[in-house]
């Protein structure tokens, strides 16, 4: 107790009291970095997440380039109040191929981490071009512009990119970009196509429906679909969720 009776001298001097935050700030940090040094890695070993699609990933850039992340997160936090209603918490080695992660601040929109397979195509198309006809209260605006040909003449140019920093696109993937932008829109889903073997879980299919182009509807919506999708949390053994 005797520490408690002397804390106005603490506090009152100057170079004791610096020192003494000093000293909290270094011992803070030992105890959260020092643990770091006995694990092999911080970011769990789960099965299934794998690279984007060049499709999925020229949809990401136009998520990014829209701002879709100043209103949406990708991060489901391990409270019981998000995994009821968002679904699994989210892992970080489902963000370990995003360059730069999309994990939000802030939600006016819903949390999108799982949001993959949750509606048709056809839902999300609606909702971009007019969310009011889906969602009444929606304040999101319309992105009626995305039904413009997608630009995808560089996109084998950002997997090389991707690859520099760790992404491990083969140079085969690299190579078929293009064309497996347009295999991914144009097959039908029942055909199996190639790109579909390369990238699992992939959507396959044309999202806005036109048959001479590849949109940027198409791109952003492929992004979409994907998001939860590549890992089976069947498989994935929890921690204790908090409350």
């Amino acid at each position: 107790m005797s520490i408690f009776k002397h804390h106005a001298k603490l506090e009152t001097n100057i170079f004791f009291l610096a020192v003494g935050i000093l000293l909290t700030v270094v011992v803070g940090g030992l105890v959260e970095v020092v643990p770091l040094f006995s694990i092999e890695s911080t970011i769990e070993k789960v099965d299934g997440v794998r690279p984007y699609s060049p499709l999925e990933l020229a949809g990401r850039n136009i998520y990014i380039r829209e701002g879709c992340y100043n209103c949406h997160s990708q991060m489901i936090r391990p409270f019981k109040d998000e995994v009821e209603r968002y679904g699994h918490y989210s892992l970080a080695a489902e963000s370990k191929y995003d360059h730069p992660f999309q994990w939000g601040s802030k939600r006016t929109g819903p949390d999108l981490a799982r949001v993959g397979g949750k509606y048709t195509n056809e839902w999300h198309v609606r909702h971009l071009v007019n969310p009011r006809d889906v969602v009444p209260g929606s304040i999101m605006p319309g992105y009626k512009h995305l039904s413009r040909p997608l630009d995808y003449a560089d996109i084998a140019s950002h997997l090389k990119v991707l690859r520099i920093v760790g992404v491990p696109y083969t140079d085969a993937q690299i190579a078929s970009a293009k064309k497996d932008v347009e295999e991914q829109v144009f097959s039908d889903p029942a055909s199996s196509p190639a790109v579909a073997a390369s990238y699992p879980k992939a959507s396959i299919g044309s999202a806005s429906g036109n048959p001479k182009a590849v949109t940027e509807m198409d791109a952003l919506v492929a992004y979409l679909q994907v998001l939860g999708t590549m890992v089976d949390f069947s498989t994935v053994k929890p921690e204790s969720i908090r409350r």
